[in-house]
């Protein structure tokens, strides 16, 4: 039976009240200055360990300098749609370097990556099509999805047989998109691409992947899922952000040239939303050319991954299958959760915890994110939090 909505307000807000009486909202928390591996908190020093701010580009030089030299020649604003008065030479400047970056034809930029989710599925695909998404992809691809009108189905996460199970099943379907995360989000876990790409070929399916959390993370020089496992050519439609290891704001989709045009005139986001700022636009640029002219950034972020996932590991602590810079530390238990996350933002680490329903019920967890600017120091320093916290509880 549905709630009403009035109902489902004071279940909301009752249950942020209660976290808030015990000091357990770890949300909405206001950071003073910029998002480094060090940062204030509601005027206290702590090591950050919530932050997307992956290979620490937010305080680069060189990105700072231009941010900087953005304003000063565009001013604050694009003042229109992209459609109409609000393209710049800025923004076909970093359309031309992310599809540099990806070895794509072209690449199309939007004003967030939710809405780049939405722009790709609903412009894609329509009543009729079949939409077939990973059951753990980000909400606003499973959202995408229904707006899209295609029918749509779920294979179990990273299952293979369980993907082909319903590829099998597809053939009434003339146009089949496979939509999965690089890098899962929440689990910080790797898509299986080689044998996703083979069977999206097997079966006459195109296949489109999320790379909010792979690039400047994962392949050997950051470039993403493909460089990761060696292959080429085996995504039809790339699919990033640029507010996570790039720290701007905005979305973009990369492909052949056709699909990129097609796009631009076709995708109501990009027809009807405002242009993102030039300020954001060369923001973002300059980080794309920072991670390909500065890979022991990358190879840093990774040395520190190892570091504090096998520390947790040696520990005691269940971090799932992460092979990345999200590291679950799974409890369950929701009133653990909060205790366990109350304890180490006490001792100093500002980390979140993920709840149900961001998550399925009986797998709470906090989720850590490593940066590359933090020291080995700073890991072995949040290591031994973690240790004195999950010993006091009994989780470890």
């Amino acid at each position: 039976m549905a709630i009403s909505l009035e109902q489902r307000i004071e279940e909301t807000n009752e249950r942020a009240k209660r976290m808030k009486e015990n000091d357990s909202f770890f949300y909405l928390k206001s950071i003073e200055g910029s998002s480094g591996a060090h940062t204030r908190i509601e005027g206290r020093e702590m090591l950050m360990f919530a932050s997307y701010n992956y290979l620490g580009l937010i305080s680069h030089p060189k990105v700072k300098e231009a941010a900087k030299k953005a304003i000063d020649e565009y001013g604050t604003g694009a003042a229109g749609v992209r459609f109409l008065a609000g393209t710049t030479r800025a923004h076909e400047e970093l359309e031309k370097k992310i599809a540099q970056f990806k070895k794509t034809d072209d690449a199309v930029t939007y004003s967030s990556g939710y809405v780049t989710n939405l722009a790709a599925l609903t412009t894609l695909c329509q009543r009729g099509d079949l939409l077939i998404m990973d059951k753990l992809v980000h909400a606003s691809i499973i959202d995408g999805c229904i707006l899209s009108g295609a029918n749509h189905r779920s294979f179990l996460h990273n299952d293979m047989d369980s993907l082909e199970r319903i590829l099998a099943q597809s053939d009434g379907y003339q146009n089949k998109l496979i939509v999965i995360d690089a890098v899962y989000s929440m689990d910080g876990d790797i898509a299986n691409l080689p044998e996703i790409s083979r069977l999206a070929k097997k079966y006459k399916a195109k296949l489109m992947v999320d790379e909010a959390h792979s690039i400047g993370v994962i392949g050997k020089t950051g470039h993403g899922i493909e460089e990761y496992f060696g292959l080429e050519n085996s995504v039809d439609i790339y699919m990033g952000t640029l507010s996570k290891t790039i720290p701007a704001i905005g979305g973009y989709l990369a492909g052949d040239k056709d699909l990129i045009s097609f796009l631009k005139l076709s995708s109501r986001p990009f027809i009807f939303s405002a242009s993102l700022p030039p300020v954001a636009v060369l923001t973002a640029k300059a980080c794309f050319e920072v991670i390909e002219n500065e890979p022991e950034l990358v190879v840093q972020l990774q040395k520190n991954m190892k570091q504090f996932r096998e520390g947790l590991q040696e520990m005691g602590y269940n971090t799932g299958n992460s092979e990345t810079a999200i590291v679950p530390i799974m409890v369950g238990d929701e009133e653990k959760t909060l205790q366990l996350c109350k304890k180490i933002n006490e001792e100093g680490v500002f980390i979140c915890p993920i709840l149900f329903p961001a998550v399925p019920r009986g797998t709470n967890r906090l989720r850590a994110h490593v940066l590359a600017s933090h020291t080995a120091e700073d890991i072995e320093k949040a290591l031994d939090i973690f240790k004195q916290a999950g010993k006091s509880l009994g989780i470890i």
